[in-house]
């Protein structure tokens, strides 16, 4: 990732604490070609990275675009009901071609972050500020306005 998301990712993982910890995992892409068919085929792949990489007994959500958008405020009680039932949350978020049917599968729910379509350096971004965000509603923490 470019430096300025390392820095802007960083400004909000460094804020948060320990007992609400973000940690971001990089996955590498595979190799991609023109034809159809392997796009699918990679996509599946990268499926199967994802999940192999998300820690057992988490409750998974997926972020695509065409899930269910939330507020700022309706994220952290979200959030809050999730850690409340004693898991911890993973998110994840596919390659240039979305997540494959079987990690869309596997989720515990689907949520969009914009019904626009983002490059992996703002999401990581948004992300980030967005889990802080919650952090700080569920704290009576002054960042969040409302």
């Amino acid at each position: 990732m470019p430096s300025w998301v390392e820095e802007g990712t960083g400004e909000y993982l460094k804020r948060l604490p320990r007992n609400f910890e973000l940690v971001i995992t990089e996955l590498p892409l595979a190799k991609r070609t023109k034809s159809a068919s392997n796009i699918k085929k990679i996509c599946e792949s990268e499926g199967q990275s994802l999940l192999k990489a998300v820690p057992k007994d988490q409750y998974l959500i997926a972020l695509d675009e065409k899930g269910r958008s939330h507020s700022t405020m309706s994220m952290a009680s979200r959030f809050k009901e999730i850690m409340e039932s004693g898991k911890d949350i993973s998110m994840i978020v596919g390659g240039p071609d979305g997540l494959s049917k079987e990690c869309l599968d596997a989720a515990n729910e689907i949520w969009a972050l914009s019904a626009l379509t983002l490059p992996h350096t703002i999401v990581r971004i948004v992300v980030a500020e967005q889990v802080y965000r919650a952090w700080s509603v569920l704290n009576g923490h002054p960042y969040h306005r409302e």
